[in-house]
């Protein structure tokens, strides 16, 4: 069983890098990839953790992509190092993060609700804060029963304290992730809130950007769309992946560590037939390993 689309606490999961990777093994996962929002704080920890565990590791990230419609996600899987490029990216993101963080915290004080950004950083123990967190919060100090409800109430789009989100330039991220080594996939497409007529003809653009792949499974759609996603992927020479986009246990209940769309195991063909030998094909062979102080590639096809 494997998992190319998972979290840890170094953007949004509950779990610590090293902490997801021991969970995964007492599940029986194989090959997991660790693709934390906006960050590559985590991957060191989980690859040394990996080690350990047996469990091959893809170093990867999902990116914030600025999108006109729904929301857009780029995973960048196989990273070998984080190029300037992709530095670049990160701090871009993470001062936006920042902005929108504290104009959410401002909206809340205005109905009556005191979280501050300090006071989020500090319990949490990451610059990395997003609404999961402001949420989690909220729950702990009694304004709200449960994490959805703050996002049902005020985060949710059309309520008090929404904040519209900002990203990156599409080709700008894919650059970024090829430099570093790693393969650019789009995550759960759907998200996109593209209607099926229009879907082909947007991937189609999508991949004129550099993108390699799309996540055809995902928790979030169902088994004939991510059947039908797949086949879009390969219509077009591209792979096609799948993940749980597990934050941790009783974080989200369709969202089970090693389990996708319908419910389903992640296939180990997603790896074998698709995303590994892609990594191998760019990498000249089978190394995956993390190491920031690696020397950037001198050519990419």
């Amino acid at each position: 069983m494997i998992d190319l689309h998972t979290h840890s606490t170094a953007s949004d999961g509950t779990f610590s890098p090293s902490e997801l990777v021991r969970y995964a093994a007492s599940k029986k996962i194989s090959v997991l990839a660790l693709t934390d929002h906006d960050t590559t704080d985590g991957l060191k920890e989980a690859q040394e953790e990996a080690r350990k565990q047996g469990i091959t590791f893809v170093p990867g990230i999902e990116i914030t992509i600025d999108w006109p419609t729904g929301e857009f996600h780029l995973l960048g899987l196989g990273l070998q190092r984080t190029s300037p490029k992709l530095r670049e990216v990160i701090t871009g993101l993470r001062e936006e993060r920042r902005s929108r963080n504290q104009r959410m915290a401002e909206k809340l004080r205005e109905n009556g609700i005191s979280v501050s950004c300090e006071e989020l950083e500090e319990k949490f123990g990451t610059q990395n804060i997003g609404r999961p967190h402001f949420a989690q919060l909220m729950v702990e100090k009694g304004y709200v029963k449960h994490r959805q409800a703050a996002f049902d109430i005020f985060f949710a789009s059309g309520r008090p304290c929404y904040i519209p989100r900002g990203g990156a330039d599409l080709a700008f991220a894919v650059e970024a992730i090829r430099e570093s080594g790693g393969i650019p996939v789009q995550a759960h497409p759907l998200s996109m809130y593209v209607s099926w007529g229009k879907m082909e003809e947007t991937l189609a653009l999508i991949h004129e950007k550099g993108v390699m792949g799309f996540e055809a499974w995902h928790p979030g759609v169902r088994v004939a769309e991510a059947e039908r996603l797949e086949k879009i992927a390969h219509g077009f020479g591209l792979i096609a992946t799948g993940g749980s986009d597990f934050h941790g246990e009783k974080v989200r209940a369709d969202r089970h560590i090693g389990y996708t769309a319908g419910k389903k195991m992640i296939q180990d063909r997603l790896w074998e037939e698709e995303l590994g030998p892609a990594l191998e094909d760019l990498h000249g062979g089978k190394n995956l390993d993390y190491n920031d102080l690696r020397e950037p590639p001198k050519t990419i096809d």
